[in-house]
């Protein structure tokens, strides 16, 4: 008798599942091997990183944890999140008319991620945070869109990571990023120059002299909305990884899900 698992609010559509299941199968749908469907297996690691349990405590009409755990990790090792991310970045500029696929000016900026026992040996300190824990460094299109992404400790400056994040991102651009627009975190010869080396020229968005309460910043702001977004997602909310690949996949598979639900709002995924 063929098991039925439960419903939630993170499940993929038919036409979400259409997409995905292109870059999940790494295998066949059918193979011997396979105990669970993969759908029910992305639904329940959806539900995973939404909801922020402990992968021991999914659901019992979730496929059980352990088959969840694996499989993400082979996801996230074949980078199936991160090269799904960019296909529907692509798919959504298309959809709301911009002129190019790929964007020519892009945003910097990390966030700090308390950390926890799971991620003690990774963690640093950020002295103008206050806070132990690691660094999630992104590059986003001036829509808000995920285009590269780098951990770090939290001690690590946010100018050492221009050079690599900025080579990531001219590689799923095809080179055409000619500007990054990035806080006064960045500043200083050494991030103009690892910028330079990757033919993009750094823009400094600079807070007013005469700052008082909160201040939008032009560009900037986009950067500060896409981590807001990845906020909502509660096993990202803290540094509950081991490893900083599984961390950074869980941000890519975050991503998808943000892109997904801002496609469908469009009405997209069913065109």
């Amino acid at each position: 008798m063929e098991r039925k698992f439960g419903v939630y609010p993170s499940d993929v559509s038919d036409e979400e599942w259409a997409f995905c299941s292109t870059y999940l199968l790494l295998m066949r749908e059918d193979a011997e091997q396979r105990e669970y469907p993969v759908r029910a297996v992305f639904n329940a690691l959806r539900y995973f990183v939404r909801a922020g349990c402990p992968w021991r405590l999914l659901p019992n009409d979730l496929p059980p944890w352990s088959a969840v755990h694996q499989q993400a990790m082979r996801w996230i090792a074949a980078g199936s999140f991160e090269q799904m991310a960019h296909d529907l970045r692509a798919i959504l500029r298309i959809a709301l008319g911009r002129e190019h696929v790929a964007p020519s000016a892009v945003v910097l900026d990390s966030r700090t991620v308390q950390s926890t026992p799971e991620s003690g040996a990774r963690a640093g300190y950020d002295g103008y945070k206050r806070r132990k824990g690691s660094k999630v460094h992104i590059a986003v299109d001036t829509l808000g869109n995920l285009l590269a992404l780098r951990i770090t400790g939290a001690d690590q400056q946010d100018r050492s990571q221009v050079g690599p994040l900025l080579k990531d991102t001219q590689r799923v651009t095809d080179e055409n990023v000619q500007k990054a627009f990035v806080d006064q975190g960045y500043t200083g010869e050494k991030a103009a120059e690892a910028a330079n080396k990757h033919d993009v020229v750094l823009e400094v968005v600079r807070l007013p002299e005469a700052k008082r309460g909160f201040v939008l910043l032009p560009r900037r702001w986009v950067v500060e909305r896409t981590f807001a977004w990845t906020g909502r997602f509660r096993r990202l909310a803290r540094d509950y990884e081991r490893l900083a690949s599984t961390l950074a996949g869980l941000h890519w598979l975050a991503a998808v899900g943000l892109l997904l639900a801002t496609l469908d709002s469009l009405g997209a995924t069913s065109a």
